[in-house]
């Protein structure tokens, strides 16, 4: 079976995960024909993406979330107005994206997160099966725990997930924990997708935190917080691309460009995780038995519901700060759930290659 990967490139959530599928398809026996994947000003494609994807790396515009300076948080008001002054460029990326597909002629598309997904379905038409994949969807859940007096964020997420997946034949719904799925509204709860460089490590605990975060503005906080605690390594990744590969500030404080087998490494042998609630993040280090202190992005809802998500699995805790005292405060008091995690892990391989070949075989196709 040929299988086209559609993937957001915000971040390295979405990108590793469609990673870990790939490798489990490939095991299958089925073919990858190629990975489309949203760009945006200033942020490039993780080279780690195009080396381990092992297909052919279709590139388009897509809207990206616009942040603050200074680390505070997502930009509501730019982000709109950005995409709407964009809108005839991302309209030429959904022609870009059926170009694609004509050339490639799937038998299936896997999307992952990518706003595009049910736009090309309403202007396309089903012509190739559509399985949607990601934690958000998992929100739709009538089950699924969100943080109080979010009524309004709620909605628009939602939204956001129902768009990413409309007329899709299935949501795929990762979860940090088993529940229910609920086939009425074609959500299927799945385990987490973690890729094959996670699961072959072997974990140590080293006298180092290691901190992620998902745009180099937040960098002031971590050293803000340094000064004051000089005594504690840490090593940070980060995506400025205009800093050396390795800027070490002092004895004790390093940032790293972007690299995924160091990150992987040093997330082994790390004595916790600080990260700004990426799922991908948070499933990584839980299955390495890493405790995580999760910080949403301000004014990043999706980032709020994972750490509420992740310390209900516990994973963790969470902070509105890059205050690292917190994780130090907590380390005496955490539980490790890798056992449980990797035995709910386990589970998912042969799910996925079951749920895609038969919404393939079962599908036909439909216009509008």
């Amino acid at each position: 079976m040929k299988i086209l990967f559609l993937v957001q490139g915000e971040g390295r959530g979405h990108l590793t995960q469609a990673i870990a599928l790939g490798q489990i398809l490939r095991k299958a026996q089925h073919e990858i024909v190629g990975a489309m994947t949203g760009k945006s000003a200033g942020r490039m494609i993780p080279t780690f993406f195009k080396d381990q994807i092992q297909a052919s790396v279709y590139e388009f515009d897509a809207p990206c979330i616009a942040y603050n300076p200074n680390g505070k948080g997502m930009n509501l008001g730019r982000t709109i107005g950005t995409i709407l002054s964009n809108m005839p460029k991302y309209l030429r990326a959904v022609q870009f994206i059926h170009k694609i597909v004509s050339k490639t002629k799937p038998d299936a598309i896997i999307c992952f997160y990518e706003t595009y997904g049910g736009i090309y379905n309403f202007l396309y038409g089903q012509k190739v099966p559509m399985i949607c994949i990601a934690h958000q969807y998992l929100l739709l859940h009538p089950k699924f725990v969100f943080p109080e007096n979010s009524r309004f964020n709620k909605s628009v997420i939602n939204f956001n997930s129902r768009l990413t997946s409309w007329l899709a034949a299935k949501r795929l719904a990762l979860s940090f924990r088993e529940m229910e799925s609920r086939n009425d509204l074609k959500i299927t709860v799945v385990p987490p997708l973690i890729r094959e460089e996670v699961l072959n490590l072997k974990p140590t605990c080293g006298d180092f935190l290691l901190v992620y975060m998902t745009h180099h503005s937040m960098s002031k906080k971590i050293v803000d917080w340094h000064q004051e605690h000089p005594e504690v390594h840490l090593h940070c990744f980060w995506d400025n691309a205009e800093a050396d590969e390795v800027l070490r500030l002092d004895e004790t404080l390093t940032f790293h460009r972007i690299n995924s087998e160091k990150y992987l490494n040093m997330l082994a042998s790390c004595k916790a995780l600080v990260t700004t609630a990426g799922f991908e993040s948070v499933c990584e280090a839980i299955y390495l038995g890493k405790p995580v202190m999760m910080i949403p992005v301000p004014n990043h809802f999706e980032q709020e519901c994972n750490a509420l998500d992740g310390v209900i699995s516990g994973a963790g805790v969470r902070s509105k700060t890059f205050d690292l005292s917190v994780i130090l405060e907590y380390l005496p008091r955490h539980q490790d759930q890798s056992e449980k995690f990797r035995n709910w892990y386990k589970s998912g391989a042969s799910r996925f290659v079951q749920e895609i070949e038969i919404i393939a075989g079962d599908f036909t196709p439909v216009n509008h």
